[in-house]
């Protein structure tokens, strides 16, 4: 088995590594919509790589720019391949500067090829006597290999000497050229023997030696093949010419001088702050940064540098202190009252809000000026910390004063755990959190560790360094206060920094303070208390439906093992692979990006349409699914003090504002089948009680018709007629009284198909029709409703102009592949400007209606009879006491149809039952 040799000579194929990388995932771009994907890549092997080598000399080698000497002798050469991709191009000249700062050595020398250099650099070495490793996925290098050149593949890990060329060519190095020359290459227009194959070539080759060999014998080849062989024998030592790889090449650089040489770490936190390699970014600056100083020194935080010539950032000092005196906190909440901002945050036991106990408290008065109190570190040997209740009763007056301003980084958590601990939190008046979210949904994440690194370029000390990894990892009441209390003082610190760098560019753009201060922020406290008041469910219901499934899934495994013919594991994609496309030989739909056939999701949905199989994989997918998610798992997540059920609500994940949900979903429980609404049923009322679900109808529609100011759409709406006939009566030239159900199915497909930017290829599918009618189905849709298509063409330029759209409140949705070179990414940043204003606006629609239904519910004192549980999509979830339904359920109505004003009526329909499917 192939072995790596101590310190070789690495030689990397830059030019492999970069098509490659080019076309497999991530395809990334930064947040002025540049391609970096292909550099991310390069960089990712090259790091790779020399972890598990770790060289002392190396060489990058590409191609260089122009023709070389193989177009003289044949000029038709590499003909067949098409131009280099611009947004391939764009990505050289970055990817060399990196590799140039992470100092390697790069070559890319005119009028020869890549490999040429290679190859010289390569026979050179090993006639010195060095051991070489060429890192390519190139084939045609395995002419190079003897007993001290290897090849290695870094995309499967594979090592070839000269016995693996064998076992994997079945010919030895020596005779790759003849081998290639045979076969000729297609993409590089070499010309070879028309049908020969490796299967063939390898058994000439074994039979007769070499491509001399088999031109003597060449009239005992029979049949076409032989006729081939004969008919091109003339060109054949051209193609061998053209696949032989030069190794005297007239070099500039010695061997010698192929010495790694420092990073320049300086350059690399430019480069990579340029093209958004967070994490790289993340890693240099923690290598850069000055090791942890003692106790009561200062911590050394770094800033963004205004140069433009790379330099280091200057380091912020931060002056943090540990409290553990009376005195000492009695001068902080001084500070506190006197202080313009508070930047708060705890430190607690656990991340779930409902059994977090808090363990200590920081704050930040102003830039570099933070504080940590400790309540609860109760490791052996803890220095003696304040009492918890004398602390808490001190600090509580402050906290709930609402006249003093404080800011967090997602409060909202803090705010629950300050609950549980007794303090009402008020005051809140910033959260960076959300002012990172409004200002740019998709520019970073939005964590602290993010938002520090793209805002201040600044690594911030991690959990794991204080907390240890793993199933070892301690909780923060058992972290030693040397190492507590620098991390959180300096969480304080940074969160009041990221304030001071973000509030005024929310304040450069007043829809956005407006939405930041309206919507956002007034919502924290909201979601605080619905995730605190939970939902009741029934365990035992679940508990049945999970056995009930749990047969069910087990009918359709033998299902399928009977329409297999044996028996495979349904989980297993490359199993499921090969009972479907090589032994039931199912047309391929999808390939993965390492070309196996795909059994994703959407090409069993297409494939089940015609087979059997798919279809009963998908049915065991699904409940296989519903029944680990939700029916086993929701029972064991019911909080055991307030035995009810706790989500968790993220303002600031998705990209359009709409609220996402965790631990459990609660967004994704189907509603479509019979299996999903069975879970529905287990979210129940409190005896005394009913679930109210209250849900806007259409409301995206609706957005579109006041967005679009169409006159047709204006005018259904606005006289109440059913949209989807209506849409079907234009389309379809009926009476809207003549129109059919499957007209108006059609009519439904088309209105919501192309708010989600819908092709007119995408509608043929849906609907099981030709392309063709489904275009005339579209054109003649917007021949009825013309003021849609001007404004999807509106937006579409407009998103071109300034890379954003917008909702109607003003929430900005960037789209960074609006500009993309890549038509797919481009064309999918057009379908996503024309529906994120409609997903978005819906998203501000039900936040305005949430902060208006608990604004109703707390100014009439009804937090006992009128309780807001769940948002899921459009839908807002309520536990009303059955006394109150008469007057109460209109009232919840009407208040989220005036939440706000369109020009078409918000209308929202309520129901009402035992439990949440009933009240769906």
């Amino acid at each position: 088995m192939a072995t790596i040799a101590d310190n070789p000579l690495v030689l990397i194929d830059g030019s492999s590594y970069l098509f490659r990388a080019y076309y497999s995932p991530p395809h990334l771009t930064n947040g002025k919509g540049e391609a970096t994907g292909a550099v991310y890549g390069v960089v990712n092997m090259l790091r790779s790589l020399l972890r598990q080598v770790d060289p002392k000399r190396i060489a990058v080698i590409f191609d260089a720019k122009g023709k070389n000497f193989r177009h003289e002798l044949y000029a038709d050469y590499k003909a067949n391949r098409p131009p280099m991709p611009d947004d391939l191009r764009s990505q050289i000249e970055p990817l060399h500067a990196i590799i140039r700062a992470m100092g390697l050595p790069l070559i890319a020398q005119s009028g020869v090829e890549a490999d040429d250099v290679i190859g010289t650099l390569a026979k050179q070495a090993s006639k010195a006597g060095y051991q070489v490793l060429i890192s390519t996925g190139d084939k045609d290098m395995a002419q190079l290999v003897d007993d001290q050149i290897m090849l290695v593949n870094t995309m499967t890990d594979t090592l070839l000497d000269s016995e693996g060329v064998v076992d994997k060519y079945g010919v030895h190095p020596e005779q790759i050229i003849d081998y290639l020359a045979l076969m000729g290459d297609s993409v590089d227009n070499i010309p070879g023997v028309p049908k020969c194959g490796p299967k063939t070539a390898v058994k000439w080759l074994n039979e007769y030696g070499s491509l001399d060999g088999l031109l003597a014998h060449r009239d005992e080849i029979k049949g076409k093949i032989g006729e081939n062989l004969r008919a091109f024998a003339d060109q054949l030592p051209l193609s061998y010419e053209l696949a032989t790889i030069r190794t005297d090449v007239p070099l500039e650089l010695s061997i010698e001088q192929l010495a790694i040489q420092p990073s320049d770490q300086d350059k690399l936190v430019a480069l990579f702050g340029e093209l958004e390699f967070k994490r790289w970014l993340a890693e240099l600056l923690e290598a850069k940064a000055t090791p942890q100083l003692p106790i009561g020194a200062d911590a050394l935080l770094v800033n963004e540098d205004s140069d433009d010539n790379g330099a280091a950032p200057e380091a912020l000092h931060g002056d943090y202190e540990l409290i553990l005196t009376p005195a000492q906190l009695d001068v902080w909440c001084a500070k506190l009252k006197a202080a313009d901002l508070i930047a708060l945050d705890t430190e607690t036991t656990s991340l779930n809000y409902m059994q977090a106990d808090l363990v200590g408290l920081s704050f930040a008065v102003k830039a570099g000026e933070a504080a940590y109190v400790p309540i609860g570190h109760d490791y052996p040997d803890a220095p003696e910390q304040l009492d918890r209740a004398y602390v808490l009763a001190t600090l509580k007056p402050l906290l709930e004063d609402p006249t003093l301003a404080k800011v967090g980084q997602n409060l909202k958590y803090d705010q629950s755990v300050l609950a549980r601990a007794g303090v009402q939190l008020k005051g809140i008046k910033f959260d960076t959190m959300l002012e990172s979210y409004v200002l740019n949904s998709t520019v970073t994440r939005h964590d602290m560790n993010s938002l520090a690194l793209n805002y201040l370029q600044h690594q911030c000390i991690k959990f794991e360094d204080v907390a240890g990894k793993g199933a070892k990892q301690l909780t923060f009441n058992q972290i030693d206060l040397k190492q507590a209390y620098p991390y959180a003082a300096e969480d304080a610190d940074i969160t009041l920094r990221l304030h001071q760098i973000l509030w005024p560019q929310i304040q450069a753009q007043p829809r956005l303070k407006q939405l930041f201060e309206e919507v956002e922020l007034p919502l924290v406290a909201i979601l605080s208390d619905v995730e605190r008041r939970g939902v009741r469910i029934d365990s035992v219901r679940l508990e049945q439906h999970s056995e009930r499934l749990a047969i069910r899934i087990e009918q359709l495994e033998a299902k399928a093992h009977e329409l297999a013919g044996e028996v495979f594991n349904l989980g297993s994609p490359k199993q499921l692979q090969q009972i479907l496309f090589e032994k039931m030989q199912l047309p391929v739909v999808k390939k993965t990006p390492k070309g196996a056939p795909s059994t994703a999701e959407e090409v069993l949905q297409e494939l089940a349409l015609d087979y059997p199989l798919p279809a009963t994989i998908l049915e065991y997918r699904g409940l296989s699914k519903l029944k680990s998610t939700y029916t086993d798992k929701l029972p064991k997540m019911v909080d055991s003090l307030s035995h009810r059920l706790h989500t968790s609500y993220h303002q600031a994940v998705t990209a359009t504002g709409r609220l996402s949900s965790s631990d459990p979903n609660l967004q994704n429980i189907p509603i479509r089948n019979e299996e999903g609404r069975k879970i529905r049923q287990a979210f129940i009322a409190q005896d005394g009680f009913k679930l109210v679900a209250i849900d806007y109808s259409q409301i995206e529609l609706r957005i579109m018709a006041h967005l679009s100011a169409d006159a047709g759409l204006l005018n259904a709406f606005a006289h109440g007629k059913d949209i989807h006939r209506a849409t079907a009566s234009e389309v379809f030239s009926e009476p809207l009284e003549q129109v059919t159900q499957e007209q108006r199915r059609s009519a439904k497909a088309i209105n919501f198909g192309l708010i989600y930017g819908m092709s007119a290829f995408g509608l043929s599918r849906q609907l099981n029709i030709g392309r063709k009618e489904a275009q005339r189905y579209m054109d003649t849709y917007f021949e009825r409703y013309p003021g849609v298509h001007r404004y999807m063409e509106e937006t579409r330029a407009q998103a071109a102009d300034d890379g954003f759209v917008e909702t109607i409140y003003g929430r900005r949705l960037y789209l960074p592949d609006i500009k993309a070179r890549n038509g797919a990414r481009r064309a999918g940043a057009e379908r996503a400007a024309i529906n994120a204003p409609m997903q978005g606006s819906a998203a501000d629609i039900i936040k305005k209606a949430m902060i208006a239904v608990a604004d109703y519910i707390e100014n009439n004192q009804l937090g006992e009879r009128v309780r807001m549980l769940m948002q899921v999509h459009d839908e807002l979830i309520f536990e009303v006491a059955e006394s109150e339904l008469a007057t109460q359920v209109d009232a919840l109505k009407s208040i989220m149809e005036q939440a706000v004003k369109l020009d078409v009526p918000l209308i929202a329909e309520a129901g009402v039952g035992d439990n949440w499917d009933e009240a769906h």
